[in-house]
């Protein structure tokens, strides 16, 4: 498509996007020929926009002279006309500062609130599936026969469960026994310690060999219990872009989009298998199908695994060469906080 236009061409629907992401209105012919930095007429203008027209990258809204640009006009501006901004030192320390969280769970959370606070629209984490492995548990006696269970999954997630028990264990009792599963097990799968449960324990005691079974239960119902997938910060900020609230039925598209959450995730997921920032325009994809929405996103990574994908929701018309960096150093950033030796 790009090679269809000379660089007059690409140089007005350039200014077109730009004039109309930054003010919201259709942009005229004559506002064009003063702004787009070439010597023009708005005759001339005129001419370039009915091509751009025809060609589907520009459209005439009824109530006005002015033209706005379509999804098809976004994506090739994105494409192949747009100059990122680099993130600015400050915002690239506030994002650092605030991932800084001491649990994947916190710095994912934190990680969507940034997104949703630096772009003023609202931003979305996909999270890890969850791990149903362990690298390490440690048992905490809490009273008589009610003891705490601390899981930590080979990401880092942390999982508490309180066991209610048939008898009460001293603590050397408990730290023997978290070292048994922690030196025998540590990285099997569920399956894996039961069939060696069978042959392995016969010689442990029989107190130890009871709490052990009762913390491979309680385990297994903890880190199969997969969570909030997908977590969305900033949702509400989407409500007041006029260019989404003018509609009912965009409005309806956008509440099934955030109650269900079931296209945004099978999107996230499939944006996971590619590197780098990824643009979604205008519902270009089925998945989330609602005119004037786009989603930036981009994965991140726990020891050089793709895990989930992060990104920012908003209008068509928002300002990509600002939201690009945010989301791409903030994938990073998440991604550094996440592995473990970081720093």
């Amino acid at each position: 498509m790009n090679a269809m236009l000379d660089r007059r061409a690409q140089a007005l629907l350039k200014a077109l996007v730009e004039r109309h992401v930054a003010d919201g209105h259709p942009v005229g012919s004559r506002t064009l020929s003063r702004h787009s930095g070439l010597d023009v007429s708005p005759a001339t203008v005129r001419n370039v926009m009915a091509d751009l027209e025809e060609l589907g990258l520009v459209s005439s809204p009824h109530t006005s002279a002015g033209r706005v640009p379509t999804p098809r006009g976004y994506r090739l501006f994105v494409d192949t006309l747009l100059t990122v901004e680099p993130l600015n030192v400050a915002q690239a320390e506030v994002i650092q500062e605030q991932l800084g969280a001491e649990t994947p769970h916190r710095v994912l959370a934190a990680a969507a609130g940034l997104l949703s606070q630096l772009s003023h629209f609202a931003g979305v984490v996909k999270t890890p599936r969850r791990s149903h492995r362990f690298r390490m548990v440690e048992f905490m006696r809490l009273s008589e026969r009610r003891t705490l269970l601390i899981i930590v999954t080979p990401e880092g997630d942390v999982q508490n469960r309180i066991l209610h028990l048939e008898r009460d264990y001293s603590s050397s009792q408990l730290i023997e026994a978290a070292n048994y599963i922690n030196h025998h097990f540590a990285g099997l799968s569920f399956s894996e310690i039961r069939s060696r449960l069978k042959s392995e324990l016969v010689g442990l005691r029989a107190d130890i060999d009871a709490l052990m079974h009762r913390a491979l239960e309680v385990s297994d119902e903890a880190l199969h219990d997969p969570g909030d997938p997908v977590v969305i910060t900033g949702e509400r900020n989407l409500m007041s872009v006029a260019d989404l609230a003018d509609s009912m039925d965009r409005m309806r598209g956008l509440f099934d989009l955030f109650e269900t959450k079931t296209g945004l995730l099978q999107l996230l997921d499939q944006s996971s298998r590619a590197q780098g920032v990824q643009i979604f325009i205008g519902g270009e994809s089925e998945l989330v199908p609602i005119e004037r929405l786009s989603l930036v996103v981009a994965p991140y990574e726990v020891d050089g695994r793709i895990v989930g994908t992060l990104g920012v929701i908003g209008p068509t018309r928002m300002a990509y060469e600002r939201v690009i960096p945010i989301v791409d150093i903030t994938a990073r950033l998440v991604s550094s906080a996440l592995s473990p030796g970081r720093g």
